[in-house]
């Protein structure tokens, strides 16, 4: 029975190791996507932020794929706008957190519901307090995040 349980313990280790090496790895990818999904912006409209001032859930029917990601538009007019011109639509900082990357310079989740449009460019935050945070010295933050950005995914 003992034998049982080191065999039991060893491959909940392996398991874990396993787990952090993945979550390692997808942190150092170009765009966000979660653990259990491969869509930029957990499949939000990028486009339909600028034209529609909103977050706005895509549609599989109209996707591409791009920097690995695979993205979601609302309309094939999105998708067609985003294909022409991806670099303008997509997030900075591959729609990591921008506040953890210009104040902490680390990698956050983002979320698509916390966003904002700012020199005609799409920051991404983890949550409304962060947001908050980002917002209150904005500048500053893109500037640091500006200097971090790619390096940090190396």
């Amino acid at each position: 029975m003992k034998r049982y349980w080191k065999i039991l313990i060893f491959t909940l280790l392996l398991s874990t190791q396993a787990l952090f090496g993945t979550q390692v790895m997808a942190a150092s990818d170009a765009i966000y996507t979660t653990h259990f999904s491969d869509k930029a912006l957990k499949g939000y409209d990028t486009v339909a932020y600028f034209t529609q001032g909103k977050a706005v859930q895509g549609s599989k029917q109209f996707k591409t794929t791009y920097q690995g990601a695979v993205w979601w538009f609302s309309s094939k007019k999105n998708l067609i706008a985003f294909k022409a011109e991806p670099k303008k639509y997509a997030p900075q900082y591959g729609g990591y957190c921008a506040w953890a990357l210009g104040a902490d310079n680390s990698l956050a989740p983002g979320s698509p519901l916390q966003w904002t449009i700012y020199n005609k460019k799409l920051y991404i935050n983890y949550d409304q307090n962060i947001q908050d945070k980002f917002l209150a010295n904005m500048e500053d933050l893109i500037e640091s995040a500006d200097q971090r950005w790619p390096k940090i995914l190396e």
